[in-house]
């Protein structure tokens, strides 16, 4: 079993609004058959705090804009802002600083788990 098509629609809006605020990295891995408390995870990194918290509030922003409203039930690691996890059930989104990303290495961890594709709108419509 993959990932939901409302997870689905959240990762893609979620990646999207990171991209759309210089995220580096991103990757969308599907964890359903995995886990059975989400289904997919968003992974995105920034080089400094200030950016980790401005694509955090973008994502936020983002899903709340969604046809069908998602907020966060869980939010951690805002006030250093170097590893920021937003929780909303069927997704969980970590943006992290580049050094954590690179010390965590969560893309490894779960390197067994397909990814779901993305492509930022911008590159494609520079084409």
């Amino acid at each position: 079993m993959s990932a939901s098509e409302r997870a689905r629609e959240m990762v893609l809006s979620a990646a999207q609004a990171a991209a759309d605020k210089k995220a580096q990295d991103i990757v969308i891995i599907d964890v359903a058959d995995q886990m059975v408390i989400t289904d997919a995870f968003v992974l995105a990194s920034a080089p400094n705090e200030r950016q980790v918290q401005a694509i955090v509030d973008a994502i936020e922003e983002a899903l709340v804009d969604l046809p069908e409203k998602a907020k966060p039930v869980r939010r951690e690691g805002e006030r250093s802002g170097r590893w920021v996890l937003l929780d909303y059930v069927d997704i969980v989104v970590h943006v992290q600083h580049t050094e954590e990303r690179e010390f965590y290495a969560l893309d490894r961890l779960w390197k067994d788990c397909p990814t779901i594709p993305f492509v930022d709108r911008a590159l494609v419509e520079a084409e």
